[in-house]
């Protein structure tokens, strides 16, 4: 996995993911090898209310992502693995304004975490299959 390109992931969860995945690969450091292969990652979010009060206001949400990656061979531009990692995270709502947007972020962070492992994982068996 030190020989993949990490394509940059739009958004701030995008960036979590694609900085966990460079983390996981070589421990944040470059390998000093040329890479031999480029990974890019589209993400698609959504926010889903539950357990709906009466007035209308939600007492949790789930935020949930669907990030589809693909493995492309830098010489020949071919795609040589592909799939798609999905994460859901639920969190509580509360009147603070503040505690609301630090609980999306935290589970935001939580199904990035999740997500990068999955590719992380599918990506490290499949490059093994190569050796």
């Amino acid at each position: 996995m030190a020989r993949v390109d990490f394509a940059p992931i739009p958004g701030r969860v995008g960036q979590r993911i694609r900085n966990e995945l460079v983390f996981q690969a070589n421990g944040g450091g470059g390998s000093g090898q040329a890479p031999n292969q480029r990974l890019e990652v589209a993400l698609k979010e959504s926010l889903t209310s539950t357990l709906v009060r009466v007035d209308g206001d939600a007492a949790g949400s789930i935020y949930a992502i669907e990030a589809s990656f693909r493995l492309i061979d830098v010489n020949n531009k071919q795609v040589v693995f592909q799939g798609t990692a999905v994460a859901r995270a639920s969190f509580e709502r509360f009147s603070s304004v503040y505690s609301n947007v630090r609980a999306r972020e935290d589970a935001e962070n939580r199904a990035a975490k999740t997500v990068a492992e999955d590719i992380k994982t599918r990506l490290a068996t499949y490059l093994s299959r190569e050796a």
